[in-house]
């Protein structure tokens, strides 16, 4: 049986998968990086006019240096960074590329590596499909899972949630001028975009199941969204839950705290108000790919992270280990380039001594 067999397959071109890239090719390990989409496709989906909360050497990988005239990037120029870095590497990464799934080959043994050591030899089959719909299998003796987690929206669960007006991802404020918005979730992204667009021209309205946003809000955000929802400029429904999505409007149900900002006419606590809306933006949250890497028998914990050695950051399939924000499960805020891009060089470490 003549297949190419390498050391290693990095799944995602993310800042993790990338560092895990280099640590290989340093170490003269035969590696491949596979990737979904596009080289840190997950930073190319941010809106165009994100600034990220770091400073620009915490995104580092490699040893480059991120220069930047900002004491916060911006995503064009984290894009430009990267792309400067697989260039200075070289390095190998099939782009277009899925993994459709991961599976240990039986009998792995027989290849008789490390000559009689008595080393544990695994050996990985991982199919691919190309975006033109090409399936090809690869072969390798270790897996590291860098997929991170800003694929698969959190998804709420109620009718309507599939519209074609109802979107999991906020991109460009300018669609939604004078239009009516309705925005659920209380963090980051939902603060960001709703700012954005109601400078833009649309009116917005924020729902939020907790009684107030998040405390991981940017800090130069927080005040201004604060002072926006004081104001009225932008509407706001806190320790409420959306019930249902229609056409044109979202139905949102009071929690029992008396539906704080007056869930008004809408029969006080526990009663259902109907908001019209134009465009949604569940901003909920995203997480990583938890089928994949259970389907490539990977055991979750009850936070639904995959159960790893934290310091080889091997799964509990020997030779399998996960990377970055793969590692986090519900818990997604613990995991950030600034730390995940470090995880990459840990893993091949491990690889490279065995």
């Amino acid at each position: 049986m003549n297949m190419s067999v390498r050391d290693v397959i990095i799944v995602g071109a993310g800042p993790s998968g990338l560092s895990a890239a280099i640590a290989a090719k340093e170490r003269g390990l035969d590696y491949q990086v596979l990737e979904q989409g596009v080289l840190v496709n997950s930073i190319y989906h941010f809106p165009p006019q994100m600034v990220f909360f770091t400073t620009p050497e915490l995104l580092e990988i490699g040893g480059l240096p991120f220069v930047s005239p900002y004491d916060k990037p911006t995503r064009a120029e984290s894009l430009n960074y990267y792309r400067r870095v697989v260039d200075a590497f070289d390095l190998q990464i099939s782009f277009e590329e899925t993994v459709l799934s991961v599976e240990q080959e039986r009998g792995a043994g027989e290849a008789g590596r490390a000559g009689g050591k008595g080393t544990e030899s695994h050996l990985f089959a991982v199919t691919t499909r190309s975006k033109r719909g090409v399936q090809r299998v690869r072969h390798g003796r270790n897996v590291i899972m860098a997929i991170g987690y800003y694929d698969h929206p959190v998804m709420i669960g109620v009718p309507g949630e599939d519209l074609p007006h109802v979107h999991h991802y906020y991109g460009e404020p300018h669609p939604h001028y004078r239009q009516r918005v309705v925005i659920v979730g209380g963090g980051n992204s939902a603060a960001e975009s709703a700012l954005e667009m109601f400078r833009a021209g649309a009116h917005v309205t924020v729902i939020h199941r907790a009684p107030t946003l998040k405390s991981t809000i940017k800090y130069w955000v927080r005040p201004d969204i604060e002072n926006r929802i004081k104001e009225g400029s932008i509407a706001a429904r806190f320790n409420a839950c959306v019930t249902a999505i229609r056409p044109t409007s979202v139905i949102i149900r009071a929690g029992g705290a008396g539906g704080a900002n007056g869930a008004g006419g809408a029969g006080g606590a526990g009663g259902e108000e109907e908001i019209p809306a134009d465009a949604v933006y569940l901003l909920t949250g995203y997480r990583a790919d938890a089928d994949l890497l259970t389907r490539a028998g990977v055991v979750l914990n009850e936070r639904e992270a995959p159960v790893h050695d934290p310091l080889t950051f091997e799964t509990n399939v020997p030779g399998l280990f996960v990377a970055g924000g793969a590692i986090a499960g519900v818990d997604t805020g613990t995991i950030f380039i600034e730390n995940g891009r470090f995880h990459g060089e840990k893993i091949i470490e491990v690889i490279a001594r065995r």
